[in-house]
């Protein structure tokens, strides 16, 4: 595929019910060749009913959805579907096949043969972060976090250009769910899929997406932007509440580190060749928060000051060593705007 090329196009889509229930209302929107796009907002929306009429799990009352400019509803379902990969809560997994099978199961249906579709299947096995010991175990063997992988790479083994993902991490725990997301995020700089996410988390939706669409209930599209955009300017007052009265926090995770100013440390600094170890107190030592000013946002710095019993955050360079300390001011003055104050 041709980058910039719109894969999926929402042309006045609507799904209405025969009760008269409108579960998505008139929306229209692309999704860009090879980014991230989020659908999020409560529930009853409309984010489910949205993603699920791109491969015709729902079909829409009204209006085209494209892919490739084609509209899906010319496209047999079963065909359109082993096109498209799809990923859902609880991985659902076969319980009575192995792993490898599992992962296999979407390069069976378009009759490769089993020697080639199992390799695959234990490339993303491994590619997934999985170990592919795993690949002849039955599903109620592995954790939550484990099937959800199991899920991604059964998505990719046809290597399909588009990925769905409906609210696929929302039933692990905060810790595996965060892995999770920096796994999706690894795979995408990698294999740069067109992928459409659903989810109610809007930090997730901010952390994932090149692009969030915040969807109202009744299913009416209130702001398609990215992340930064987003947090900056909402469109009105049902996004900004959706986002939140912690959007200004939220908002750091796009400012780089790299303009707060350095201090030398100060002589309570225990550093041991020449990594931090803790502040001196009469207790002992004590923690101490850092950053690395090059990688890291400003959230990122604020998380590591307020770490530190003294508000003072320990800027480290990519080895760990350190390189100053930043106080309160010293963030304050690296906010955009902060100089013309």
């Amino acid at each position: 595929m041709n980058k910039g090329l719109r894969v999926i196009t929402f042309e006045g889509v609507t799904k209405r019910y025969p009760d008269g229930t409108v579960a998505v209302d008139n929306l229209s929107l692309d999704v860009p060749d090879g980014s991230v796009t989020v659908f999020v907002g409560p529930s009853g929306c409309g984010k489910t009913t949205s993603l699920r009429m791109i491969n015709r799990m729902i079909d829409a009352t009204e209006g085209r959805i494209r892919l490739d400019g084609r509209d899906v509803k010319e496209i047999e379902p079963a065909t359109l579907r082993r096109g498209i990969g799809y990923v859902i809560q609880q991985a659902g997994l076969f319980p009575h096949r192995r792993i490898v099978d599992n992962v296999a199961t979407v390069p069976y249906l378009l009759g490769w043969d089993k020697k080639k579709a199992r390799a695959r299947a234990m490339e993303l096995l491994e590619r997934v972060g999985l170990d592919v010991k795993l690949a002849e175990r039955y599903p109620f063997q592995l954790s939550g976090g484990q099937q959800q992988r199991v899920g991604v790479a059964r998505a990719l083994a046809a290597d399909p250009p588009v990925l769905l993902m409906d609210e696929p991490f929302s039933a692990v725990d905060p810790i595996v769910r965060m892995s999770l997301q920096d796994e999706l995020l690894r795979l995408q700089s990698e294999l740069h899929k067109t992928i459409v996410f659903v989810t109610h988390d809007i930090d997730e939706a901010i952390k994932l997406g090149d692009r969030v669409a915040v969807m109202r209930v009744g299913g009416r599209l209130a702001q398609l932007s990215d992340p930064a955009t987003l947090l900056r300017d909402p469109a009105d007052d049902f996004v900004r509440e959706f986002l939140g009265r912690d959007r200004g926090i939220r908002r750091l995770s796009f400012i780089p580190a790299r303009s707060v100013r350095l201090s030398p440390p100060p002589a309570d600094l225990v550093v041991e060749d020449g990594r931090p170890v803790g502040w001196q107190s009469g207790d002992g030592l004590q923690p101490y928060g850092s950053f690395d000013p090059e990688t890291d946002s400003l959230r990122a710095a604020l998380d590591a000051m307020l770490l530190s019993p003294n508000g003072l955050a320990v800027a480290v360079d990519g080895h760990g060593k350190v390189l100053g300390v930043a106080a309160r001011d010293a963030l304050d003055a690296a906010l955009p705007g902060a100089a013309d104050g």
